[in-house]
């Protein structure tokens, strides 16, 4: 890049821990240079919270957005399309192309930053030291899987950026082949370094059963969709049983999953923290209803459900697509969106007025709702799910995982709601729709789609167009990236 900035590390030099839960609440109070940073243990703990500050980041908005804004889960909500309606309707282009990959690779140049010094810091305890160098591959194998499942091949950057120089920020793509390779061993590097099986407190630093969730992933995404086929289902599953082996499990209720108050719950494996005093809002807010448009015709129940407060904008919500897969019995249903009705003529709440993402909707303190939930990147459920689509795949039954995803959803009614394999197709079919149901709103959608190689049956704002499956590289990239050139239909 041009004018990428000379990296500078800034932390608080009092940063000793990152065992607290409140750990990512930092204000930079100095700016130290490579030169004078890299000496002590505490440093490469500072460096750790700075990479997820960096997580963080892209959590807030353009995690989501890459993961489902362009599939047929959005569309316009009641206040307007607040910048949204190019993901849905998909009209992207160059000149408004969403999120941008510099954030992406500030995250992939902080793990590279400790990759590279952190080896040749004394630690007093080597354990320690491996647990940090895992956690920095990790990072740089889930931020590279998902930018190259967004704009395909890559500037591939595995040395920190520490300098202006035109032969080091400027470099061509890498084929996307190749980016899978880092990926690949960067998870490999991971797994070998992680002292143990454990998961940390809150659930929101990687860890072997993290890492191993994002194994699974990616080696399901490179089965399915770069031919990597039976080996790489097998790895997949391999993967899956060592997650299973951790201390994670269903929790008995759905909607305490995302509770604000039950952060960092069994069920979680991975997350991006977010918290109170933190941060500003993430994307929740756009799902819930600013206060003003809050109707005042509105029952004593649906007054309630809303909270005192609104605080957020209801400039995107649930297709009727969406909305109508869930039964009236499915406990996900009121815990994943709730349709606002306007009193008629008669008092009776029948006059349709907008839905409200109920997933998400933050916490209430000082009069304002505060959109700070976790960004979940894996949690148990995903990984049923993506074990049920492993040995479909494999032609084995995945009645087994299906059913518990659903024992949990309908609860005293699942009797009748039983799932029997049938087909592979069949199957395939209701593992996708489950998916959703499962996992809406978690930025799984467009990625299931493309995975299951329906995304372009799905989403007719795509104009069968398979160029679009990529996204544009924005021009503010290209104007400062030279060697890089724009994707295919941009």
């Amino acid at each position: 890049m041009k004018k990428i900035k000379q990296l500078f590390i800034l932390f608080t030099l009092s940063v000793a821990s990152f065992s607290c839960t409140d750990v990512l609440d930092v204000e930079p109070t100095s700016v130290i240079t490579t030169a004078s940073f890299w000496q002590t243990e505490n440093d490469a703990q500072g460096a750790l919270v700075g990479m997820y500050v960096n997580l963080r980041t892209i959590a807030t908005t353009d995690l989501y957005v890459l993961g489902e804004a362009r599939s047929d889960v959005l569309t316009l909500g009641i206040v307007g399309g607040g910048g949204w309606d190019k993901y849905y309707f998909n009209t992207l282009h160059a000149d408004n192309a969403g999120p941008s990959w510099q954030n992406f690779y500030s995250l992939i140049n902080s793990a590279n930053l400790i990759i590279k010094y952190v080896p040749d810091i004394d630690f007093a305890s080597e354990e320690n030291k491996n647990n940090i160098l895992a956690q920095a591959y990790a990072m740089r194998a889930y931020a590279y899987y998902v930018m190259t499942r967004t704009w395909g091949d890559l500037p591939l950057r595995i040395e920190p950026t520490e300098s202006t120089d035109a032969e080091v920020t400027q470099i061509e793509r890498s084929s996307q082949a190749e980016i899978f390779t880092l990926i690949k061993s960067d998870i490999d590097q991971a797994n070998q370094l992680f002292p143990d099986n454990s998961i940390h407190t809150d659930r929101s630093f990687w860890s072997k059963p993290g890492v191993n969730a994002l194994k699974a992933d990616v080696y399901l995404w490179s089965a399915k969709v770069l031919g990597g086929g039976q080996s790489d289902l097998q790895t997949a599953l391999s993967a899956i049983s060592e997650v299973e082996s951790a201390d994670v499990a269903l929790l008995d209720d759905y909607a305490s999953v995302f509770a604000y108050e039950n952060k960092g719950n069994d069920e979680i494996i991975m997350a991006a923290r977010f918290a109170e005093f933190e941060v500003g809002n993430n994307y929740h807010k756009d799902l819930y209803l600013i206060n003003s448009a809050i109707p005042s015709n509105i029952t004593a129940e649906t007054r309630a459900l809303i909270g005192p407060v609104g605080g957020g904008n209801n400039i995107i919500r649930p297709t009727d697509f969406m909305k109508s897969l869930y039964d009236v019995t499915d406990s996900r249903k009121d815990a994943t969106f709730y349709e606002i009705f306007t009193l008629d003529d008669n008092g009776q709440p029948t006059v349709y007025y907008t839905t409200i993402g109920t997933k998400g909707s933050g916490t209430v303190s000082g009069g304002a709702r505060l959109y700070v939930d976790d960004y979940i990147i894996y949690r148990y459920a995903d990984i049923l799910l993506m074990k049920a689509e492993i040995k479909n795949a494999l032609d084995q039954d995945p009645s087994t995982e299906i059913n518990q995803i659903l024992m949990r959803a309908y609860g005293d009614n699942f009797a009748g709601k039983e799932f029997v394999s049938g087909t592979k197709a069949e199957n395939d079919a209701f593992i996708l729709e489950e998916r959703l149901r499962e996992l809406a709103f978690e930025g799984k959608r467009w990625w299931d789609l493309i995975r299951f190689d329906k995304v372009l049956e799905m989403v007719p704002t795509l104009n069968n167009d398979s160029d679009k499956l990529l996204w544009p590289i924005s021009s503010s990239i290209l104007s400062l990236e030279t060697k890089v050139t724009q994707n295919p239909g941009y």
